[in-house]
C-alpha cells in the first residue's frame, strides 16, 4: 500500500508540472495579451500615442511582459509554489485576495453538492434496483432523465421565477443577504450563508444526482445477479443485510471512483449557474480573467482546478482500496 501511495504521489507531481506548462502555453498561444486590451481602452479614451506607449511600458516593466515566455513561466510557477497566485492586471488586486474567498465558497458549494447528490442518489438508486419496474422505479427513472436533460442555468431561471412570482421573495440570487455581503465573517454571517446555500446546491447537484441514481441502479442490478449474492442468501442472511452489506458495497465502486472527478466538474459546471444567481464563486472569476486575457489569474485558477482533480482521484483510489479487498490485493 505504501508503494502504491508513493507511486501515485509522484504521478501527481509529474501531472501538475505538465499541466502547468501546457496551461501556460495555451494561454500564451492566442494573439494579443492584456496589453492589447489596455491599448484598446486607452484609444477609446482618446489618449495620445505617447501617453499610450508610456502606460504600456509601465505594465511591461511591472509584470515582466517584455521577458521571454520561459522566464515568465518560471516566475509564475515559482510564485505558485510559494502560495502566491500573482497580481491581477485586469482587476488591479492580488490574486490571493481575489481567489481566496471565492475559492472557499466554491469548495463549500462543491462539497455540499456532492454530499447532497450522494445522500439522495444512493437510497433512490438502491430502492429502484430492489423494486425494479415498479411504479416508483419508473417515476424515479423519469425524474432522472428530466434532471439529466435540464441545463443548470435553465433550472436556476425557473426557480428564480417561482421564487419571485409564486413565493413573493423579496431578494433572489447571491449567497448572502444585503447586510452581510461586505461584513466580516461571523456566526450570523455563516447562518445567513446556510439560508442561501440550499438553492445553488439543488440546482448544481441536479444533473449529478440524476446520473448517480442511474449508475447505482445499474450496478446494483448487475451485482444482485452475481454468484456471491446467491451464496450469501443460501447462508441464511437477511435480504436487508445481503443488499446493504454485500451488494451495495460492490456497486459503490463506480460511484467512489467518479467522486474524484466531481469537485472540479461541479466548480466548472457552476459557472453559468453562478452568473445567473450572482454567486461570488471562482467560476465567474475564471471567465472574466480569460475574457480580459489576465494570464496570471486564469492560469492560477486552472492550476487550482487541476490540483482539485488530481487530489480527488487520489482520494478516490484510497477509497476504492478500502472498499474493495480485490483492489487492496492489487496495490500490494
Amino acid at each position: 500500500m505504501k508503494k502504491f501511495l508513493l507511486r501515485r504521489f509522484v504521478q501527481m507531481l509529474v501531472t501538475l508540472a505538465t499541466v502547468s506548462f501546457i496551461s501556460f502555453l495555451v494561454i500564451e498561444l492566442p494573439p494579443g495579451d492584456f496589453l492589447s486590451v489596455v491599448e484598446a481602452n486607452l484609444e477609446d479614451q482618446f489618449f495620445t500615442e505617447e501617453q499610450i506607449e508610456a502606460e504600456l511600458a509601465g505594465f511591461r516593466d511591472r509584470f515582466g511582459l517584455d521577458q521571454p515566455w520561459i522566464v515568465r513561466y518560471l516566475r509564475w510557477i515559482g510564485g505558485l509554489l510559494r502560495g502566491d497566485l500573482g497580481y491581477s492586471m485586469a482587476f488591479g488586486a492580488s490574486g490571493n485576495d481575489l481567489v481566496g474567498e471565492r475559492l472557499a465558497l466554491s469548495v463549500t458549494i462543491s462539497v455540499a453538492t456532492i454530499l447532497f447528490s450522494l445522500a439522495v442518489a444512493i437510497p433512490i438508486g438502491l430502492y429502484s434496483a430492489v423494486r425494479q419496474y415498479s411504479i416508483a422505479d419508473h417515476f424515479f427513472t423519469f425524474l432522472g432523465f428530466i434532471g439529466l436533460a435540464t441545463p443548470n442555468f435553465l433550472l436556476a431561471l425557473l426557480l428564480m421565477f417561482m421564487a419571485v412570482f409564486v413565493f413573493n421573495a423579496s431578494s433572489i440570487g447571491g449567497l448572502f443577504s444585503a447586510d452581510y455581503i461586505a461584513a466580516s465573517w461571523s456566526i450570523p454571517k455563516v447562518v445567513d450563508l446556510m439560508k442561501h446555500l440550499w438553492l445553488p446546491i439543488i440546482i448544481i447537484g441536479t444533473a449529478g444526482t440524476a446520473g448517480t441514481i442511474r449508475v447505482v441502479r445499474a450496478r446494483m442490478l448487475d451485482t444482485l445477479g452475481e454468484p456471491f449474492i446467491q451464496t450469501a442468501r443460501m447462508k441464511g442472511l437477511t435480504e436487508r443485510r445481503v443488499v446493504t452489506r454485500h451488494a451495495l458495497r460492490v456497486a459503490m465502486n463506480p460511484v467512489v471512483s467518479g467522486m474524484g472527478l466531481q469537485m472540479p466538474q461541479v466548480i466548472e459546471g457552476e459557472t453559468l449557474t453562478a452568473i445567473v444567481l450572482a454567486l461570488p464563486t471562482i467560476g465567474p472569476l475564471l471567465l472574466m480573467a480569460v475574457l480580459a486575457e489576465d494570464m496570471l489569474i486564469a492560469g492560477s485558477i486552472l492550476m487550482i482546478l487541476t490540483t482539485a482533480l488530481i487530489l480527488g482521484n487520489f482520494l478516490a483510489d484510497i477509497g476504492l482500496a478500502w472498499l474493495d479487498p480485490r483492489i487492496r490485493q492489487e496495490v500490494r
